[in-house]
């Protein structure tokens, strides 16, 4: 699949989503990149604000095996991975899958469950496969995990550990909508007669790895590498940050942009997609000093504050940025 092809698709991929998602293309232009670079999304923000309704619109639209995990704090690492069960009929024991092995993984309220069974995550995220009693088993191509949290309501909550923070390519804010936004999801509720949106199905698991392998295809300059790398070293040096972003917030910065560049129609990064996914790809890989922790300091103005601070390339290759 050529990148205007894969961007046309990935263009309709998003129009279906948002007759379900209203007034947030920025947004969910951010989620469908971080999917089309191969990454995982954490979407915290305020209950009652879309964060499942686009979970699952993205699952239909794209034509993926959805399954839903509601983070309990009573959820154990096997209701994730799956377990052997004695078959007494065979005299064996056989393997159940878990709700892990589907293509798009819906991790409700992540942050409500104790940290062993966030750790389950880690293997599945990183590696695309689970290890049970010595055993491997490969996850199905391709896997994605958008999980969801709620950033009120801390009583009961296990703050995700920043190594896990680390595994989510992105992490996005929906936001409350504007008063003409708000009115248009009533009116098409008003409209719909019921509950459920029915969305078309635009592409398959197959087109989804064509989509992925198109953007494996976009050009980098080594300048707009370099300049990924000095943003991600600035957030370091910060003086409101304990610690900065580790090499892997370098690497999804440019795997992040590659995907926001092929939404655009382009077969190379600019600067400005580097921009435009800074703040989600960074801000949740920082930790802000503890003294700090009851001021205004936080991740993202570390984030503003190095995009401001450190000079962007001009120049990509005779191509105008």
């Amino acid at each position: 699949m050529s990148v205007a092809d894969a961007a046309g698709l990935a263009g309709r991929v998003l129009t279906e989503v948002e007759k379900a998602v209203v007034g947030k293309h920025d947004k969910l232009a951010l989620v469908l990149a971080a999917v089309l670079a191969k990454g995982h999304v954490l979407l915290e923000d305020f209950p009652g604000l879309g964060k499942t309704l686009a979970a699952r619109s993205f699952a239909q639209a794209l034509g993926l095996d959805f399954a839903r995990a509601q983070f309990t704090p009573d959820l154990l690492p096997a209701d994730l991975t799956g377990s052997f069960i004695y078959d007494q009929r065979e005299g064996r024991f056989d393997f159940r899958k878990g709700p892990l092995f589907t293509g798009l993984l819906l991790a409700d309220e992540i942050n409500r469950t104790p940290p062993k069974t966030q750790a389950a995550l880690l293997e599945a995220m990183q590696e695309r496969q689970i290890t049970i009693e010595g055993e491997t088993f490969l996850l199905p191509e391709p896997f994605h995990v958008i999980a969801t949290a709620n950033p009120v309501e801390y009583e009961g909550t296990y703050p995700l550990p920043e190594a896990q923070l680390d595994r989510f390519l992105l992490r996005v804010s929906f936001g409350y909508p504007g008063p003409e936004q708000e009115y248009d999801v009533v009116a098409r509720r008003l409209v719909r007669r019921r509950e459920e949106i029915d969305l078309d199905q635009v592409t398959d698991a197959t087109g989804v790895l064509a989509m992925q392998a198109a953007v494996e295809e976009i050009e980098v300059d080594a300048s707009i590498g370099r300049y990924c790398v000095d943003l991600v070293t600035a957030t370091r040096q910060h003086p409101d940050a304990l610690t900065g972003a580790s090499p892997r917030g370098s690497l999804g910065l440019v795997l992040a942009a590659r995907g926001f560049a092929l939404l655009r129609g382009r077969d190379y990064v600019i600067p400005e997609d580097i921009k435009a996914v800074a703040r989600p790809v960074l801000s949740h890989r920082i930790t802000v000093r503890p003294e700090l922790w009851m001021t205004q300091a936080s991740g993202e103005r570390i984030v503003d504050a190095v995009l401001s601070d450190v000079p962007a390339p001009p120049t990509l290759g005779g191509r105008r940025s």
